[in-house]
């Protein structure tokens, strides 16, 4: 629409003679997204992008709808003959239009209001176990959701086109871990696999692009989002942990050298994305022909890594090539395999070498343009991504950047008055912070505190939610608000708890709530974990499937948690790692683990009391708790493994199995 009718002359002197145009950034106020799609939704019973809404000047809407070519085609009106039409309602029967608006306002905003799951009839202890009766119903129904819609040839759900939804995958791995239900594992990491192949990823600067247009993952929508990079890390990072193959972790060591080397500002924040097009052409930058290839790696390498790439005379992609992996030649040495022996590591250095060369070469052309704002919410995700990563992966300098990235938000993206900023640009931060931005914060946060066990991350944590619950907790309809009650008065206040291609905020909500009662076992926030959940099961009863991320809090909050505390005198006692590096290995969603010492000890005794009954000895010791009933204390890494295995199979044999195939 901006290349053939904004920068028209006829299209820009109708609307310009006639209209108040306002360009808006979705990503930068997603609470006017939220509203005014709602609006296109209930108009004509879709949505999407571009978004054309007409609007009176008290901002009420009369008219909204997608794309809208310059002249009628496509079965679509033309703005040429539109906005006459739009122009001729308003100075002709102006009342009638502005009243359907408001109507339609009205609808709208009445439907925000929560509906909770159980019996208002039950007493408290009784509720709280229906819920989880309940959710553990939903659980089951969203697990065979996904195992009708699985796409067995290619990984996936549904048909094309098709959208990686990491969140998706993680709820069928927590699932699996949790409900002991080898079924959904292996569609999370099929689907895994068959993404990495596929031309989705890029196979020669790394990094994943919005979405495929194909089955296959072959052909993507070549854009690449932060924070489909970053959630795409957390579910490869996941899928690692639940499978224990080293494969899976390396997919998110590759994304997080994308994201160092192609969004990552001086200042150590994450840009939010790289165009889809350059030269005017969608994915000009990322194709190659077999010629090219041998050019560039010589009548050796070239051919070689050709066949190894599904590179041929033909192309897959108009005349030229995608990179990908889904017909790997036979060889002693795949990618998608950890190389072990030493001819398989030769094949490996060769194949990066390979790859190095390609992507030296692909940097000479013309780039794709850089989406250089800063955003809150998809930073905070990449930052929980890198903690998650130098924990399970045992990477300290992924720890390193997250924590700078984290610092960069404290110190740019507040306010005079503490108030959270959604976007910085330029120096500039703007636009108060919406719940996706506090809810993925206080994740990156209780992320951060996995991986160092500093107490600071953790009461960190607990005041973002203090502030979130001030800010959007919508206290007689349940759940939260999008936007917060300090910000500009729109039309109405949107609550989203439908997972799309982010979790939302009251999804992310629900499930760091229920971590956070593991850690401090604190009741005011059971309590508020206890409303959230209700409040956002009610909207998951329709479509369970789409709200996975509040699936995984649900299955959290039913099962008793997992807690472990470390005590030593020292943080850098060798015995004390010993032990830490039993808990990285060790995989189950609901663990709550501390690491008290002499110094963290007074800060962590107040945010999570009960860890002062774990005394100091004379040597490093672990404490493992199940519910209200503690082991012995421990003091080796091999004892300690024992009792986490014992406890994971105590903790499964509570949950309802299902077979989601």
């Amino acid at each position: 629409m901006e290349g053939e009718s904004f920068e028209d002359e006829e299209v820009a002197q109708l609307l310009n003679d006639h209209f108040v145009c306002i360009k808006v950034d979705r990503e930068e106020r997603p609470d006017l997204d939220h509203i005014y799609m709602s609006v296109c939704q209930a108009l004509t019973g879709q949505g999407g992008w571009p978004l054309t809404v007409v609007l009176t000047p008290e901002k009420q809407p009369f008219f909204a709808g997608t794309y809208y070519p310059k002249q009628n085609r496509y079965g679509r009106p033309g703005l040429v003959e539109l906005l006459p039409r739009l122009v001729k309602i308003w100075n002709e029967d102006r009342e009638r239009a502005v009243q359907a608006g408001e109507d339609l306002v009205r609808r709208l905003s009445s439907a925000q209001s929560g509906t909770a799951l159980g019996d208002g009839t039950l007493t408290g202890h009784e509720r709280a176990a229906k819920r989880d009766e309940d959710s553990m119903q939903l659980v089951d129904r969203a697990a065979r959701q996904f195992g009708r819609q699985y796409d067995r040839n290619y990984g996936g759900f549904g048909e094309a086109p098709k959208f990686p939804a990491p969140h998706n995958l993680s709820f069928l791995l927590h699932y699996a871990a949790m409900a002991k239900n080898p079924a959904a594992s292996e569609m999370a990491l099929h689907t895994l696999v068959r993404m990495f192949q596929g031309g989705i990823w890029d196979h020669a600067g790394h990094g994943f692009a919005r979405y495929s247009t194909d089955a296959k993952w072959l052909v993507p929508h070549f854009e690449k989002m932060l924070y489909d990079n970053a959630l795409l890390a957390h579910a490869y990072l996941d899928a690692m942990a639940s499978s224990g193959q080293r494969w899976f972790g390396e997919v998110a060591e590759k994304v997080f050298a994308f994201v160092e080397t192609e969004l990552t500002s001086p200042d150590g924040a994450f840009y939010s994305a790289l165009d889809a097009d350059s030269e005017g052409e969608e994915g000009k930058y990322y194709l190659f022909t077999e010629e090219e290839l041998t050019d560039i790696l010589g009548s050796e390498d070239g051919p070689w890594f050709c066949r190894m790439y599904g590179v041929h005379a033909g192309g897959n992609f108009e005349g030229q090539s995608i990179l990908n992996l889904l017909n790997p030649p036979q060889a002693s040495w795949s990618p998608l395999e950890v190389a072990n022996t030493p001819d398989q590591i030769s094949q490996r250095e060769r194949l990066e070498s390979c790859r190095a060369r390609v992507y030296a070469e692909r940097a000479k052309r013309i780039a794709p343009s850089l989406d250089d704002k800063v955003l809150t919410a998809w930073n905070a995700l990449m930052i929980g991504a890198l903690a998650k990563g130098s924990r399970i992966l045992r990477r300290p300098d992924l720890l390193a950047r997250a924590e700078r990235a984290r610092s960069f938000i404290e110190r740019e993206l507040r306010d005079a008055d503490g108030r959270l900023q959604a976007r910085w640009r330029a120096g500039e931060a703007r636009y108060l912070a919406y719940l996706d931005d506090y809810a993925y914060l206080v994740w990156a946060d209780l992320e951060l505190y996995d991986a160092t066990g500093d107490p600071c991350h953790l009461g960190r944590a607990q005041e973002m939610v203090e502030a979130a619950v001030r800010l959007f907790a919508d206290t007689e309809g349940g759940g939260f608000f999008f936007a917060g009650a300090d910000g500009e008065t729109l039309l109405f206040r949107p609550k989203e708890f439908y997972d799309g291609a982010m979790p939302s905020g009251n999804s992310v909500m629900a499930s760091v709530m229920a971590r956070l009662v593991a850690l401090t076992d604190d009741e005011a926030v059971r309590r508020q974990a206890d409303r959230q959940l209700a409040a956002c099961l009610g909207r998951a009863v329709d479509y369970p499937m789409g709200h996975a991320h509040l699936l995984m809090a649900a299955l959290q909050h039913a099962t008793p948690p997992i807690s472990v505390v470390l005590v030593a005198e020292f943080a850098t006692d060798p015995q004390l790692s010993g032990l830490q590096e039993v808990l990285a290995e060790f995989n189950w969603p609901s663990l709550a683990s501390h690491v008290k010492t002499r110094e963290s000890a007074p800060m962590l005794e107040q945010l999570a009391p009960y860890t002062a009954g774990h005394p100091f000895a004379d040597q490093a010791t672990a404490y493992v708790c199940e519910g209200f009933a503690c082991r012995a204390p421990v003091t080796t890494p091999e004892a300690l493994a024992q009792q986490l295995r014992a406890a994971r199979r105590n903790a499964v044999s509570v949950l309802p199995e299902c077979d989601p195939t």
